[in-house]
């Protein structure tokens, strides 16, 4: 199997003594299962799979009356083993197809003999058919395609490498010239190949960039196979079409995400669910523009401003239809390459924990991201041409008396460079640009001796 860091994630979510259900959600393909289930096998003496996709009959466990006492009865009479307290976990697999399922996770979790994992595909999309959500008693973990820093690990980069990188990162630093080369050339790969865990298989398999491609053309048609499925009335057609839409929307110069070009009567209201059932669905990453570029930003976002960028960057290129893989390949990352690229950024943003937005105005002109990072806000540029550091919108941006930023940061061709407040970092480098975890412990008591 390949080596996800959602495995660490569990992990730290299997050692935690009052433990609730861990409920990981993410688009089709990505892996989730396969992690689970090599998570079960090699941490639990016990591990039962139960599939309500693959097998029907699994929602009737949960027919009769919620307690964990009759469900737990009829789980092990239809799996016909003996499951040990503290010793099994228990994968309820494509759990939205059994919306009683996820209900009566709350009587599990309090009943505290087994340990349980939900997972699915379209979770946030049919959680109004649960008739007692929850909360309290699940904790939400979502899962995305393999980041940067994973597909290394799939091609064998050794860790005294990604080590080094790390370093030149932090301490903005030159990588040398012979692993700025080799890195610039995994980068491509990684843009055409993308993060999906079956595509990358393939890859380190074969390094047949066709079948790689084949499968991703596969992967859309289940991506649009379940929106027809799964979409309600009028948001199949509507979802479909702004599916479809992403490669030319994110194509046209500015990257905004404009209705209108997919219905001349369009109105934002009337496609909202569409959108949030994309989102929600894992298969499309929205990027708000903000008022103002300062913090709290999800409290500045313009809703109705924003760019669509697709999951996995692999994917894209394959929707792109223009057999544009070998240019990548090559190194070709002109202006015309410049949305693939800023898809790869925004991928990999997500893949470290940061929320997507940008700032775009008349006064000042549009920078790509805008990064909350604690209470701080960065301006980060991508750059897919020679004219990185070209960028009026930055100069402008910072010079206003009344905003202060973080750090100022040009993602590019070149090597790592300082110039006045801007660094300019490689592309590659992003994979360490990350979201400070919160610890797991943070004790904090207030001394009431002086009351």
């Amino acid at each position: 199997m390949l080596r996800r860091k959602a495995y660490e994630r569990l992990s730290s979510w299997k050692r935690d003594p009052v433990k609730k259900a861990l409920c990981i959600v993410g688009a089709r393909q990505i892996g989730k299962t396969t992690l689970i289930r090599e998570f079960g096998k090699k941490e639990y003496t016990y591990f039962v799979e139960i599939n309500f996709v693959t097998d029907e009959k699994a929602a009737a466990i949960f027919d009769g009356r919620l307690t964990a006492d009759e469900i737990i009865t009829n789980l092990t009479a239809y799996v016909q083993t003996a499951l040990e307290p503290g010793e099994t976990l228990i994968l309820l697999d494509e759990v939205q197809e059994c919306p009683r399922a996820r209900s009566a996770i709350k009587f599990l979790v309090e009943d505290g003999r087994f340990d349980y994992i939900e997972s699915g595909s379209l979770l946030g999309v049919r959680y109004q058919e649960i008739q007692s959500y929850p909360v309290g008693f699940e904790e939400i973990y979502r899962m995305y395609p393999l980041d940067f820093e994973e597909f290394l690990w799939a091609n064998g980069v050794q860790s005294d490498t990604i080590d080094y990188l790390r370093e030149c990162f932090e301490k903005t630093t030159r990588v040398s010239d012979s692993v700025h080369d080799t890195m610039n050339r995994l980068f491509y790969s990684y843009m055409i190949i993308g993060g999906m865990p079956e595509n990358v298989q393939i890859y380190v398999d074969t390094h047949d960039v066709a079948r790689v491609i084949r499968n991703q053309r596969s992967i859309l048609e289940l991506y649009r196979l379940d929106i027809a499925k799964y979409a309600v009335g009028n948001d199949r057609q509507k979802a479909k079409a702004i599916f479809d839409s992403i490669p030319s929307q994110l194509n046209e110069k500015n990257r905004r995400f404009i209705l209108t070009a997919i219905d001349p009567h369009g109105r934002q209201q009337r496609y909202e669910d569409s959108f949030n059932w994309l989102a929600d669905a894992g298969v499309a990453l929205p990027c708000y523009n903000v008022r103002e570029p300062q913090p709290p930003l999800q409290l500045n976002e313009k809703r109705n401003l924003f760019k669509l960028f697709m999951n996995d960057t692999g994917l894209l290129c394959a929707a792109c239809m223009e057999n544009i893989q070998f240019s990548i390949l090559q190194g070709e990352l002109d202006i015309n390459m410049g949305s693939i690229l800023e898809n790869m950024i925004a991928q990999q943003l997500i893949c470290n924990g940061y929320d997507l937005h940008y700032y775009d105005s008349k006064k000042t002109g549009e920078i790509d991201f805008v990064v909350q990072r604690g209470m701080a806000v960065d301006l980060v540029e991508v750059k897919s041409g020679g004219d990185y550091k070209k960028h009026p919108a930055l100069h402008r941006m910072t010079a206003v008396d009344n905003w202060k930023f973080g750090k100022c940061m040009v993602f590019c061709r070149s090597n790592v460079a300082k110039e006045d407040r801007i660094v300019y970092l490689p592309w590659y480098l992003v994979m360490f640009y990350k979201k400070e975890e919160i610890p797991e412990h943070l004790i904090y008591q207030v001394d009431l001796s002086g009351l």
